[in-house]
């Protein structure tokens, strides 16, 4: 059965000793199409480039965690990037954006301009967002409510009431490996509990491991790895299927339709 990995960094340095061999092995597991988000201006053209090597889709925008190091001409780039990439049925959305509340030390009012400037080029350009959120849910409502477009909230983790406003919203909300966790009671029981068609499947590869994969600060110390990667994701969505009580087949096809919903040019990209 075909799955969709709707957020995966697979330019991402971890890779490059043996990407080709992740997206085999991601091929194998019926992973068949996988979006691969861009973070800085600076992996712009690889993440395009990987994109079109391997029949999968992308994003371009600029992570917050990355806002600090940007310049202000790197919005300018971003437009310019859009505009030039209008055409291309892989360009899916504008990602990853958002605000992060949880990584102490960051100027959040920088973080939230360039959200709030690529939720208006992402409505410039009709393409939907790949939000990132970390105790920041209000702040990224809050400009949503200015600015509306849809997309997928990325590893969920916010309240109830929150999803609820996503949901409204015209968004999908991402789970992933942290979803496999038995102590993350809140995730898995909004997993359970969101509407048949408000979810989306993600890796978020190489970070988020599921609990299998996980490695405490000793064993990484000791050299154990602990990387993620997209063949993950159908383990991942069996918990999923666990937690709602539906078969694996019932679970990719929410999953697949819900993914194509919430990016469209993703249908296209399947026909």
């Amino acid at each position: 059965m075909p799955w969709i990995d709707t957020h995966c960094h697979l330019d991402a340095s971890e890779f490059d000793a043996d990407r080709d061999a992740v997206v085999r092995r991601a091929l194998e597991a019926g992973v068949t199409q996988i979006v691969l988000p861009a973070v800085a201006v600076a992996n712009f053209d690889s993440v395009r480039a990987l994109a079109h090597r391997f029949g999968f889709a992308y994003a371009l925008g600029i992570h917050p965690l990355c806002v600090d190091r940007a310049r202000d001409e790197d919005l300018a780039a971003l437009r310019a990037a859009l505009k030039a990439q209008r055409d291309d049925p892989r360009l899916v959305a504008v990602g990853e954006i958002g605000v992060d509340h949880f990584v102490a030390g960051l100027d959040r009012s920088r973080q939230e301009h360039f959200y709030a400037e690529q939720l208006e080029l992402a409505r410039e350009h009709e393409l939907p967002v790949l939000v990132h959120v970390r105790r920041s849910a209000d702040t990224l409502l809050k400009h949503l409510r200015r600015t509306p477009v849809g997309g997928i909230v990325h590893a969920f983790n916010g309240s109830a009431q929150q999803a609820e406003l996503f949901v409204e919203m015209g968004f999908k909300l991402g789970f992933g490996g942290a979803m496999t966790f038995d102590r993350a009671l809140q995730i898995r029981r909004l997993a359970q509990t969101v509407p048949a068609d408000a979810f989306v499947l993600e890796t978020d590869a190489p970070d988020i491991p599921p609990h299998w994969l996980y490695r405490t600060v000793e064993q990484r110390a000791a050299g154990e790895t602990a990387r993620n990667e997209p063949a993950e994701l159908p383990r991942i969505a069996a918990t999923l299927a666990e937690l709602r009580g539906w078969t694996l087949e019932q679970t990719a096809t929410h999953s697949v339709a819900n993914a194509r919903a919430a990016l469209p040019r993703l249908a296209a990209l399947a026909d």
